[in-house]
């Protein structure tokens, strides 16, 4: 485990691969860490890539600078957050390859500074909130899958995460990727990622913005305000979707292709859930390996 210095954070991260490879950034999501890559670093890295996994804000070892700085989870945070992270080591251009908060990160740099990034691998499809269509109601079975973001919404739920985080994140591994059959031993080294004393204030500040019941950082809004035009996607991109996918079960008609102007493909993943990279690592390799060669 590496660390590096940004404006706000200490960000936490692993290496692997040459120094002077070409860069990949592989980005986790909630309720989750930098393990999830497990299964995708070696071979990118044997590929001749200097690839790093970075922790999240709130999560395992990346840490605030300053006790003031808002606990924000927004999603202009998780981009700027990346932004920082690649001037920091210095890197001018690399592969993003994220999921769920990840892959809204990457999404949201490769929207707004295409000239950074490759290539993209962004499992879910465009993962940049439309904030302001946050109040329109979903369909009866997606309000029934978001039940933990009503939760959150709570003083109840945010006591709830607090106090029983593992039963909570340890029930969304299940429902969300029902056919991934994962062992104590390995929810425990995630589990241990969200023992961050900034988690949960993150995690809830990160739910509420996006539903329009909580304010934002004031530092970020004028990155709130170019996303909340939805901005196109330019550069080469693959979207994975995981077949079983139990809180974005994909729609066989591609709902985000408008939202991509470059070289885009979407590819299903049969039997594969949310933690597309934990399930089905190959192709997330075999995605950045077609994009970068």
């Amino acid at each position: 485990m590496k660390t590096v210095t940004t404006p706000l954070l200490e960000i936490g991260y692993e290496a692997a691969g040459p120094a002077d490879g070409a860069a990949i950034i592989l980005l986790h999501g909630f309720p989750d860490d930098v393990r999830t890559y497990d299964g995708v670093v070696p071979p990118l890295a044997e590929a001749g890539f200097r690839v790093l996994v970075p922790w999240l804000r709130g999560y395992g070892p990346t840490q605030f600078r300053n006790p003031a700085t808002p606990r924000s989870g927004q999603q202009a945070a998780l981009g700027a957050d990346l932004l920082a992270f690649m001037d920091a080591l210095g890197i001018a251009r690399a592969g993003l390859a994220g999921y769920d908060w990840g892959g809204r990160a990457a999404c949201i740099v490769a929207a707004l500074w295409p000239d950074r990034v490759r290539a993209l691998v962004t499992v879910n499809g465009y993962n940049i909130q439309d904030i302001a269509a946050a109040p329109n109601p979903a369909g009866a079975l997606a309000e029934y899958r978001y039940w933990y973001q009503w939760y959150f919404h709570t003083e109840r739920g945010r006591a709830g995460l607090q106090h029983n985080r593992d039963d909570i994140c340890r029930l969304l591994w299940r429902l969300w990727s029902p056919n991934w059959e994962f062992d104590d031993a390995t929810f425990e080294r995630t589990a241990a990622s969200w023992k961050n004393p900034d988690f949960v204030e993150v995690v809830i500040q990160s739910y509420r913005h996006r539903h329009q019941a909580a304010p934002g950082d004031p530092a970020l809004e004028p990155f709130e305000k170019m996303l909340a035009s939805q901005p196109p996607i330019t550069v080469p991109t693959i979207a994975l979707d995981g077949i079983a996918d139990g809180v974005h079960p994909p729609s066989p008609i591609d709902p985000h292709a408008h939202h991509f102007t470059g070289p885009y493909q979407r590819r299903l993943i049969p039997d594969a859930g949310h933690f597309l990279p934990r399930e089905a690592p190959q192709a997330v390799v075999d995605s950045l390996l077609e994009l970068l060669p």
